[in-house]
């Protein structure tokens, strides 16, 4: 079940909300914790088995391993805990793309190949590991203890507004809302919620699906037919589909969050109105670069390493990783190390030429990002070496895609959005709608405005049957 769909917002949603509200305070999580079972059983029922009993030994293994006072014990338990949670994101999520490889490889020897049997991915796997992940780690770390109650960690794990696809908490961040978030469940956070998730379903409804649609028309058209005009157009589209898309969910996820009085960490921060490769990841997908700093880049030895070129190997290393958290497929891979490539090149040199042109080093940000985008919408190198050569090698348009005022409408809206930020005026709007005290006045015009988003984006959703959630299936 998606968000942006008939049946979350006109039945699932309102259902929840109302036996929610009703509940006595000592049964508000009680209810929580089966709505999100029954919310993740509706888009997957044979998963969700999956997810309660890794839950089930993650949330005994750790305690014991708490109650041990020896370190060599405290080690082993934290590895057997590692061992589960990533052999199962590995079986589930990599396990066809290693043997596909691997059946690659023994083609070009002569060999016959390994016979398997492609595994369905499950939904959000990659999100909620990380979070069984954070889990263990922070109390053999020591940062918190474990949770006495089994069902107060189901909760963490299972919450269904960020289950799918984050933002991704980490527990020690979350482990004091499981009992105090009632404390935070005003009547202003409420609608300041439901505001929070109207903004989120029109971005995702109105901007991603309409360029989304575009994009998967360009991408999939045969490269000989593809013009430059048009090639550009598509990686684009793209660009603004995947921040709308996956931006508009962590919105959605934020606003369902805060109407049951949770505080979830913001998800993005204007990404593409950043000066650097490494400005832009200060903004995108911020909780994947919380996690990946705090549980792989410091345990790595992060800035305090003997040479620059370890620091360097480190920093690459984790954004390659990134990418291959993104997806089993190398075009996933090679996102990750491009990033990682001009992070590290801006450590060594380019950082201080961009500091130099300050605001104007947006002109060489946004194109790097734009093009790294192509190789994650790909997937595969050919693939994208193919449509990166219609787009810098010039080729007349054939006539394989048209643009209408529709798509034009919402690029010129998703381009407005994305930059609008940059001046004074852009900033004061979004501090003021998304992080301010509201005035009843500004609770009438949000009322107002996001009534009318929710009618247009309903009549959208109605017609369309392009509607999916890209980060769904990481």
């Amino acid at each position: 079940m998606v968000f942006s769909s008939i049946a979350f917002i006109f039945y699932f949603l309102p259902l929840f909300f109302l036996i929610y509200y009703l509940a006595d305070k000592k049964y508000k999580n009680t209810v929580i914790l089966l709505g999100s079972i029954l919310f993740y059983s509706f888009g997957a029922p044979k998963f969700i088995f999956v997810i309660l009993g890794t839950t089930v030994v993650d949330f005994y293994v750790v305690r014991y391993m708490s109650s041990m006072s020896r370190r060599s014990g405290k080690t082993a338990l934290l590895c057997v805990s590692l061992a589960i949670n990533l052999g199962l994101l590995f079986y589930f999520k990599y396990s066809n793309f290693f043997v596909e490889n691997v059946n690659v490889v023994l083609g070009h020897m002569g060999i016959k190949a390994l016979s398997w049997t492609k595994l369905v991915l499950p939904i959000g796997i990659s999100f909620y590991t990380f979070e069984t992940l954070t889990y263990v780690v922070d109390v053999y770390r020591g940062v918190h203890k474990p949770l006495k109650n089994f069902w107060d960690y189901q909760l963490y794990i299972i919450l269904f507004p960020k289950l799918i696809a984050g933002p991704i908490i980490r527990y020690h961040d979350f482990a004091g809302q499981i009992y105090d978030h009632t404390d935070y469940e005003t009547q202003d956070n409420k609608l300041k919620g439901l505001y929070r998730f109207f903004i989120g379903l029109g971005k995702k409804v109105l901007i991603a699906n309409v360029l989304g649609a575009a994009a998967d028309v360009i991408f999939n058209t045969p490269h000989a037919q593809l013009g430059t005009v048009t090639a550009w157009f598509g990686a684009l589209s793209y660009t603004f589909q995947i921040y709308f898309d996956f931006s508009g969910y962590s919105d959605m996820a934020i606003g369902l969050g805060l109407m049951m009085g949770f505080r979830f960490p913001e998800n993005f921060n204007n990404p593409y109105t950043s000066v650097s490769i490494t400005d832009f990841w200060r903004g995108w997908h911020i909780t994947l670069g919380t996690w990946m700093r705090n549980y792989l880049y410091i345990p790595l030895g992060g800035n305090r390493v003997n040479s620059k070129m370890r620091l360097y190997f480190n920093l690459w290393l984790v954004f390659l990783a990134s990418g291959l958290w993104h997806g089993a497929a190398w075009g996933f891979i090679i996102w990750g190390a491009y990033h990682g490539f001009f992070l590290v090149m801006e450590r060594v040199f380019l950082g201080k030429w961009l500091e130099r042109m300050g605001k104007a080093a947006i002109i060489y940000t946004f194109p790097v990002v734009l093009i790294g985008w192509v190789f994650f919408k790909a997937e595969h190198l050919h693939t994208s070496l193919g449509y990166l050569h219609r787009m810098f090698a010039w080729h007349a348009d054939m006539g394989a895609w048209h643009m209408d005022r529709e798509y034009l409408s919402m690029l010129l809206l998703a381009g407005f959005f994305s930059f609008f930020t940059l001046s004074a005026w852009g900033r004061k709007v979004q501090q003021r709608v998304f992080f301010s005290d509201y005035t009843l006045r500004l609770h009438l015009v949000m009322a107002a405005a996001t009534l009318l988003l929710l009618i247009i984006c309903a009549g959208r959703i109605t017609v369309s049957t392009f509607n999916p959630f890209i980060y769904f299936r990481f």
